[in-house]
């Protein structure tokens, strides 16, 4: 048995080397060994990779079972531990060492990635450039154990969390079962930043559709292995939101500008069918969703209005405008501002989400009438109800009075009293959120993208200020206890494939 020697004695409780050292470090150190012990069990690990981690990670006082609470949570005596993952989520993501917070720690080469102060195995020599590109390769390979076999694979209907980080034009997905990254994927068309703004779930669950505002496409993506499955070119255009019809044969893509455009998209073809734009025909068209197979609802984000279309027939649809306050003249001036709509479960009413006056306004779904007005926290933007419990969920991204010195809150209002129950402060300017009704939660994408906010806890190869995800417990209305999965820049929308 190899054994890793130090210059002092192993202290009888853990000291100051043994514990981590800066908020969500992976801690790697190198300690002392009893030649007493009996041989280790196999360690799942293939052997280039053993041979490194098992001798210098996994060892009393540092990365085994006994010892991994004193080390952010993470053992590593065999591959399964591996991916039980630490405090801070991931250790290792399969196929990406970019977003592996294990290589950060021992890396100390430039150009073979991300490097974390400091510097793992702790006290001790820094692994050799063949020992950390061996670890590199392996990841690259999707970190497989001795039997060639990759953690998350093998399941095409395992329930998936989508974070989508317009940042870095990459989604994070998550196993909903552990809430641990189980892969990042690169989306996109261009080489250039695209940023991705709005991702919907296929009605089925095969697929994630997904809009950019720097980009002119509109992609389709397998929800089984997140390849891409279609892409089609919508034409110049800040693309902001789309809604789905809902026999999944249509998506409406909305084009936030001065005169906007709706990009009607056949979703089986991949090909537009028409756009809908004229001079004055969409002023800042922004969020949208539909109330059946033939009716769009689109708000207006400057102004005091939003529209109703009539898509029954697809080459001349009906346009109405409703106005938001009863007995108000239309105005473009900043007044509401509708940011976002959503339609109540059995479709009887929707909520639209009012940035400019900070409150959510709902409407009678059969005649469009105002029902009830609820002022939430300040810049509300995304909303979504829950199937299970009376509530609906609005992130208000810039709300700093809830929690003084905090910017953000979460609104959970009860949409059949349409009272607000509670404030919630989920994490720095939280924007997208999805009930996951199933386990009585809410995922919440932080997105941390102002200096002011909590520093981050690496800086990813693109650059930019990580966001991170939480999760808000339906029953308590409280985040639930040590969740936090750090993510990367600017995470925007989060979808769940159930």
């Amino acid at each position: 048995m190899q054994h890793w020697k130090k210059i002092f004695r192993l202290p009888s409780k853990p000291s100051v080397h043994m514990l981590p050292v800066v908020a969500g470090a992976v801690i790697m150190s190198a300690c002392a060994t009893d030649p007493s012990l009996a041989p280790r069990k196999p360690s799942g690990f293939p052997a280039s990779v053993e041979k490194i981690i098992v001798p210098k990670c996994a060892i009393s006082g540092c990365h085994n079972t006994e010892s991994r609470d004193a080390a952010s949570g993470l053992a590593l005596e065999t591959w399964d531990q591996l991916f039980e993952g630490t405090r801070d989520n991931s250790a290792v993501v399969p196929f990406r060492p970019d977003f592996s917070f294990l290589m950060f720690f021992v890396n100390t080469y430039s150009d073979l990635g991300p490097s974390i102060i400091p510097t793992m195995p702790l006290d001790e020599a820094p692994l050799t450039r063949d020992e950390v590109t061996t670890l590199r390769d392996w990841i690259l390979a999707g970190a497989p154990n001795d039997k060639g076999e990759v953690m998350f694979s093998g399941d095409p209907d395992r329930k998936k969390v989508y974070v989508f980080n317009q940042g870095c034009d990459n989604v994070a997905v998550i196993d909903a079962a552990t809430n641990l990254i189980m892969r990042y994927v690169d989306i996109g068309h261009d080489v250039a930043i695209e940023s991705p703004h709005r991702a919907l779930i296929s009605p089925n669950g095969k697929y994630f559709y997904v809009c950019y505002t720097a980009g002119q496409y509109f992609q389709k993506y397998s929800t089984e292995d997140e390849s891409l499955a279609g892409e089609v070119n919508l034409g110049t255009g800040n693309w902001n939101s789309f809604a789905i019809s809902d026999d999944g044969s249509k998506a409406y893509v909305i084009d936030w500008s001065a005169n906007g455009t709706i990009a009607v998209v056949d979703l089986i073809n991949m090909k537009v069918l028409v756009h809908y734009k004229g001079s004055g025909l969409f002023q800042w068209p922004h969020g949208s969703a539909m109330r059946d197979v033939n009716t769009l609802y689109v708000t207006a984000q400057t102004g005091n209005f939003m529209y109703k279309i009539d898509v029954s027939n697809l080459s001349s649809p009906d346009i109405e405008e409703i106005i938001l306050q009863p007995g108000e003249p239309k105005t473009v001036a900043p007044k509401y501002d509708p940011h976002d709509v959503r339609f109540s479960p059995d479709r009887s009413q929707y909520a639209v989400t009012c940035q400019k006056s900070n409150e959510v306004r709902f409407f009678n779904s059969n005649n469009d009438q105002l029902i009830a007005t609820v002022p939430v926290g300040t810049y509300p933007q995304e909303i979504e109800f829950s199937t299970s419990t009376d509530y609906v969920f609005v992130s208000c991204m810039e709300d700093q009075t809830t929690t003084p010195g905090k910017r953000g809150s979460v609104a959970v209002i009860n949409y059949k009293t349409h009272a607000l129950v509670k404030l919630v402060y989920t994490g720095f300017q939280p924007h997208g959120l999805i009930p996951d009704d199933e386990k009585q939660w809410v995922y919440v994408a932080n997105r941390n993208a102002v200096s002011d906010g909590p520093a981050p806890h690496h800086t990813t190869e693109c650059g930019g200020r990580n966001g991170y995800l939480t999760i808000l417990d339906m029953n308590t209305l409280e985040l639930v206890p040590g969740y936090k999965a750090e993510l990367s820049v600017d995470p925007y929308a989060v979808v769940i494939r159930e």
